[in-house]
């Protein structure tokens, strides 16, 4: 451990190859895993934990207290996986007493400015760019990526493989697998390269694409597409996580492109 002129409390556990930069403070109650390395002016409040082989870039602050009037100072965590990134001025807040926690899972890459509010959950693999923002509650599935300066209102669930333009406003859940754009945010077809990328055969494409035209193509109600989504077409993993999105949707989903 490198840390000629940081702050380590000696209540915090520190695996023994993690590197320290100098002018970071690290608090009480605070548990970082081998590999990781903590940049200048980096600030690790009280119930972080933090995985292996992380990189905290300078200016970033972790496990601060939420932004919210309830909170009362409850003892929470913010936990975050092994092999992700936070880049410059990057801040994630704690839970409160709704989860008891903020995650962000493994092999994450969130970019500078980035902030990520009380009680959310991200999954493993997502790229939040620049200046993204997640109001509190918010979930978020594997391999998301948001594009610079979108932001998430509270409550909001971002299905798994989806992806959201720079820029976007997202007020509604973003269901598994697509595209979400425009303002108001509107479905714009399916991740088809993202799916790709991802070893996402051709047939298993069509077939995601075939689910999502009934319901955002076909000028079907969200409940008459589910019912003709289960009658008509085959259950597989992915349509049935897609129906179960739908109906545990508690904002409701995105419109589609052809919707007023």
């Amino acid at each position: 451990m490198n840390q000629p002129l940081a702050y380590v409390h000696p209540g915090a556990k520190i695996a023994k190859n993690v590197v320290i930069e100098p002018f970071t403070t690290i608090h009480n109650n605070v548990v970082i895993g081998e590999g990781t390395w903590i940049g200048s002016n980096v600030t690790i409040m009280e119930g972080a934990r933090i995985g292996k082989n992380c990189n905290i870039f300078p200016g970033s602050v972790i496990s601060a207290i939420p932004q919210d009037l309830k909170f009362q100072d409850e003892e929470t965590t913010v936990e975050i996986g092994d092999n992700t990134t936070l880049r410059e001025y990057v801040t994630i807040n704690r839970g409160t007493v709704d989860r008891g926690k903020t995650v962000v899972g493994n092999n994450c890459l969130i970019m500078a400015y980035c902030h990520i509010a009380h009680d959310c959950i991200v999954g493993d693999n997502c790229i939040f760019s620049n200046n993204s923002t997640l109001a509190g509650h918010v979930t978020v599935g594997n391999y998301v990526i948001l594009a610079g300066m979108t932001a998430v209102h509270q409550f909001c669930s971002i299905g798994q493989h989806a992806f959201v333009t720079g820029g976007t406003l997202v007020r509604k859940d973003v269901p598994p697998y697509v595209k979400g754009a425009r303002e108001p945010m509107s479905y714009v077809g399916i991740n088809s390269i993202g799916l790709r990328r991802r070893g996402y055969k051709s047939e298993k494409i069509r077939e995601i694409q075939s689910i999502y035209r009934i319901l955002y193509q076909k000028n079907y109600n969200n409940s008459q597409a589910v019912r003709l989504i289960e009658a008509d077409m085959e259950a597989t993993t992915e349509r049935d996580e897609i129906l179960q999105f739908i109906k545990n949707s508690k904002r409701g989903i995105m419109k589609g492109y052809f919707s007023n």
